[in-house]
C-alpha cells in the first residue's frame, strides 16, 4: 500500500516538473521570438527566473521521493548493522528535522513579502511566488516519511543503496 502510495506521488511530482520545464521552455522561446522581432517582453526575465526556480525547487521534491539526492551509500554499507541503523536513523531525523525548519521558516516569511509585487507584473505578489519555498519543503518532508520505511529496512538488511528504493543516502 505504502509503495503504491509512494510511486503515486512520484508520478504526481514528475508531472509537476515536467508541466514547469515545458512552461520555463515555452516561456524562453516566446521570449526569444519577441526580442527579435524587436519587441522585447518586459516580463520575460522575472518569470524564466521564477519558473527557473519552481523547478528546481519542485525537482528537489522528485529526487527526495526517488532517493536520488548526492549520498555515501558505500561508506554506509561498510558500517556494522547497529552503527548503520543509528547513523540512517540520524540522517533521516537531520534531514527531516531540516525541512520542517524550512517549511515553518519560509511559511513565517511569506507574511512580510505580502507587500511586496513583482516589478514586471505589479499584479502579482511576491508572496504567491516565494510560496515555492514552504510548499517544496512540506513536499520533501512527505517523500522522507513515504521513503521511511523503506530506508530503514535496507538499513537494518545491510545495503546503503537499494535499487528498490532508488535510495542514494543524503
Amino acid at each position: 500500500m505504502l509503495a503504491r502510495i509512494r510511486s503515486a506521488y512520484e508520478k504526481f511530482l514528475e508531472a509537476v516538473v515536467i508541466v514547469l520545464m515545458a512552461a520555463l521552455a515555452l516561456e524562453v522561446t516566446v521570449g526569444v521570438i519577441y526580442r527579435s522581432a524587436g519587441h522585447s517582453l518586459v516580463w520575460y526575465d522575472e518569470i524564466a527566473s521564477i519558473l527557473l526556480a519552481w523547478l528546481t525547487f519542485y525537482g528537489s521534491a522528485l529526487a527526495a521521493a526517488k532517493r536520488a539526492h548526492i549520498g555515501c551509500p558505500e561508506v554506509v554499507a561498510m558500517m556494522p548493522p547497529r552503527v548503520r541503523l543509528a547513523f540512517r536513523i540520524l540522517a533521516e531525523v537531520l534531514v527531516i528535522a531540516f525541512f520542517a525548519l524550512i517549511a515553518w521558516v519560509g511559511y513565517s516569511v511569506l507574511d512580510v513579502l505580502a507587500t511586496d509585487n513583482l516589478v514586471s507584473l505589479p499584479e502579482i505578489s511576491v508572496k504567491y511566488t516565494q510560496s515555492v519555498i514552504p510548499v517544496s519543503a512540506v513536499m520533501i518532508l512527505i517523500a522522507e516519511l513515504l521513503t521511511l520505511p523503506a530506508v530503514l529496512a535496507e538499513a537494518l538488511k545491510g545495503g546503503g543503496h537499494s535499487a528498490a528504493t532508488g535510495e542514494g543516502s543524503h
